[in-house]
């Protein structure tokens, strides 16, 4: 008869899971983390969907779309937003309140490491970018979306390097603030972005001060990148190389100022 008070028989070989095996599940941890969190969810899917909606089929804000469609101009804009609030907002306070709670230090000490745990961390927001990416598309479809198909797989180079470069500033953020900081931060920062950082609207377009600034944000060079590659099938070079430059610079800012506690 087996004795109910007994510790939890080890893995095979009393050896822990291999290192992959455990970065996917610190990832699917992380996922439905962020989709069963209403008010995350609510940032990184219901209010682009619903900004989509509204700039489409609403004339209170005019927009110049430069030739293209209404629905075509806005959704690369809306998808960079998308990305944003996963990799930045999303994740700068999901880790700002696991560092204040000693939950990352605890998670450092584990089999699974300081490597697994932030890869486990990008390849969760990966996965929920994935859901944004599916339901904004579906959505955008409906109202007639129809973007380059030649663009289409360049528009990843502007996802994957978008992602990396916002999670990373996510990491600076939560690293090296209290957790309360980082929750008023993020969320003024998402919003300074949004209307003035290039993404749903060009930097071009914006004020004159404003646009010298902006094209050089992360967030207006992804805005560049996704509406080039999904509304004229090439990808703009330039702007490319600014979000990749941030990918580098905030990667090697957060390796190094990231606190565990």
């Amino acid at each position: 008869m087996t004795d109910p008070t007994a510790a939890p028989a080890p893995e095979v070989g009393g050896l822990a899971a291999p290192p992959a095996r455990r970065v996917l599940a610190q990832a699917g941890l992380e996922t439905r983390t962020i989709l069963r969190n209403g008010e995350q969810l609510l940032v990184t899917v219901v209010i682009p969907v619903l900004a989509l909606v509204g700039l489409v089929q609403g004339t209170f804000v005019e927009i110049d779309t430069a030739g293209a469609s209404r629905v075509d101009f806005l959704t690369p804009g809306l998808l960079a937003l998308a990305v944003m609030t996963a990799s930045f907002t999303s994740q700068a306070i999901a880790t700002a309140f696991d560092r204040r709670n000693g939950v990352l230090r605890l998670m450092a000490t584990t089999p699974l490491g300081r490597g697994g745990l932030l890869a486990g961390k990008v390849l969760g927001v990966l996965a929920v970018e994935l859901v944004q990416v599916v339901l904004i598309g579906a959505v955008a479809a409906l109202l007639g979306w129809r973007p380059d198909p030649g663009g289409v797989a360049l528009a990843l180079v502007g996802l994957v390097l978008g992602t990396g470069a916002f999670t990373a500033l996510a990491l600076v953020v939560a690293g090296t603030l209290r957790a309360e900081a980082v929750l008023a931060l993020a969320n003024l920062l998402l919003l300074v972005l949004a209307l003035g950082g290039g993404v749903v609207v060009p930097a071009a377009d914006l004020p004159a001060p404003v646009a010298a600034v902006a094209v050089w944000l992360p967030s207006g060079a992804l805005g560049d990148v996704l509406r080039g590659t999904l509304v004229d099938g090439t990808l703009p070079l330039v702007p490319a190389l600014v979000l990749a430059a941030w990918t580098v610079v905030l990667g090697a800012l957060a390796a190094r100022v990231f606190r565990w506690h």
